[in-house]
C-alpha cells in the first residue's frame, strides 16, 4: 500500500500558506489535511468551510478533511468536496454514521471513519462496506502538540489485521496525533499508510518544509 503524507494546514503560518502549498505541490504531497472543529465535539475552533473553498481554488492537491463536529451528516452540504477528496467523520460524533458515510460516497469523495483513542475497532463493524479509510487518532482530538498515546500503535496493528481478515485490505489507515519523525516510523511498522504531518515533522522549525517532507518520505518509504 502506498505511503502518503497529509500535512495539517492548521500548523501553517497563514501568512506563508501560499509558499507552503507550492512546496507541497513540488514534493508530490498526496493530501492536504484540514481540521474543522466546532467547539462542541472538541473544545476548540479551527478552520471553516470558506477556507476549504479558497484552498481548493489554489491547489490541485486533494483535500483530507477531518470533521471534528457533532452531527456531521447535517453539515456536509456546507463543505466543498468531491472526487479524490477524503472526508473523515468521527464514529463518536453521530448516531447516524452510516448516513454520514453514505452521503460522502454519493458525492464521489472517499469516506473515512475516525476512531478516538478510547473507541473500539468494533465501532466499524456495520459500515465496513462504505469505508475507503480509517483515521486512528493517536492523541485525543482537539489540540496540536500532544504526546502520543502508546496503546494506539497496537490499535493500528489490530485494525490492519481486522480489515484484512474481513476482506477489506484496500481500506487505508491514517494516523493523526504526534506524528513525529520517530513516531511515523513506528506507525508505519504498525500498519498505517497515511501520515498527518504537523509541528513535530512536516512543520518542524528545525528545517524547511521541503527538507522535512524529504526526511518524512525517507522514513516511511
Amino acid at each position: 500500500m502506498k505511503m502518503q503524507i497529509s500535512p495539517s494546514v492548521m500548523c501553517v503560518d497563514f501568512f506563508e500558506l501560499k509558499e507552503a502549498i507550492a512546496v507541497f505541490e513540488q514534493e508530490g504531497i498526496e493530501y492536504i489535511h484540514v481540521d474543522i472543529m466546532d467547539g462542541h465535539f472538541v473544545p476548540n475552533f479551527t478552520l471553516g468551510t470558506d477556507f476549504i473553498k479558497q484552498l481548493k481554488k489554489h491547489t490541485f492537491i486533494p483535500m483530507d478533511i477531518h470533521l471534528m463536529v457533532e452531527r456531521p451528516e447535517e453539515k456536509l452540504s456546507w463543505i466543498d468536496f468531491g472526487k479524490g477528496d477524503y472526508i473523515a467523520v468521527h464514529c463518536e460524533a453521530t448516531p447516524h454514521l452510516h448516513k454520514a458515510l453514505s452521503a460522502i460516497k454519493e458525492r464521489g469523495a472517499k469516506a473515512m471513519a475516525v476512531l478516538n483513542p478510547g473507541t473500539p475497532i468494533a465501532a466499524l463493524e456495520n459500515v465496513l462496506d462504505l469505508l475507503d479509510g480509517v483515521l486512528v487518532m493517536t492523541v485525543n482530538p482537539g489540540f496540536a502538540g500532544q504526546k502520543l498515546i502508546e496503546s494506539t500503535l497496537e490499535k493500528i496493528t489490530a485494525l490492519r489485521e481486522y480489515l484484512d481478515k474481513k476482506g477489506y485490505s484496500h481500506v487505508e489507515i491514517e494516523c493523526d496525533g504526534n506524528v513525529s519523525f520517530e513516531n511515523a516510523k513506528r506507525m508505519k511498522e504498525a500498519g498505517a499508510n497515511i501520515f498527518v504531518g504537523g509541528t513535530s515533522s512536516v512543520f518542524s522549525k528545525e528545517a524547511t518544509i521541503e527538507e522535512n517532507i524529504k526526511k518524512m518520505r525517507a522514513i516511511i518509504k
